[in-house]
């Protein structure tokens, strides 16, 4: 699969439950991006997009961690969990920590990008920093073509091919 699809690593959720998958992958030489925390491919498991790993649950999100990190993945995504949490992982881990919505203790960020550019008008996690509202561009954009091709100024000579 990375060879035909050229990716570099393949990710897995989920934590020591998932843990023999990932050791059976990084030995076979697949590098494993790991994922812990709130998981949105389970996302419905834990009855929508809630913060995981509060309270005693904290221990759960902790020792998930660690067992991805013994199973050989090089790095570890920590989604939407405190912050004093994602901070305490980050330093007891030897791999890198990335943050999306664990707070700024993690070793980098990451943000989906429709979230980023706000080319998404649902759902929107308090974690996520809209650095563009592209939403409105778009239905701009989508709204000036229409009415360009309406009243024929749409494609013209210099959209057209000549003979």
């Amino acid at each position: 699969v990375l060879k035909e699809s050229g990716a570099q690593a393949v990710k897995v959720e989920g934590g020591a439950p998932v843990a023999e998958t990932i050791r059976a992958l990084t030995t076979r030489h697949i590098p494993v991006l790991s994922h812990v925390g709130l998981t949105p491919q389970s996302v419905h498991a834990f009855g929508g997009f809630k913060v995981q790993g509060r309270g005693e649950a904290a221990d759960k999100v902790l020792a998930d961690a660690i067992a991805v990190e013994q199973a050989g993945a090089f790095a570890v995504v920590l989604e939407g969990i405190p912050a004093r949490l994602a901070q305490k992982i980050s330093e007891r881990l030897v791999i890198p920590t990335i943050g999306i919505g664990a707070g700024p203790g993690c070793d980098g960020q990451v943000l989906v990008v429709y979230d980023l550019l706000g080319l998404y008008d649902g759902l929107k996690p308090k974690f996520v920093k809209r650095y563009l509202e592209g939403n409105d561009l778009v239905r701009q954009a989508v709204r000036q073509f229409a009415d360009e091709v309406r009243n024929r100024s749409f494609p013209v000579d210099e959209h057209s091919f000549s003979e």
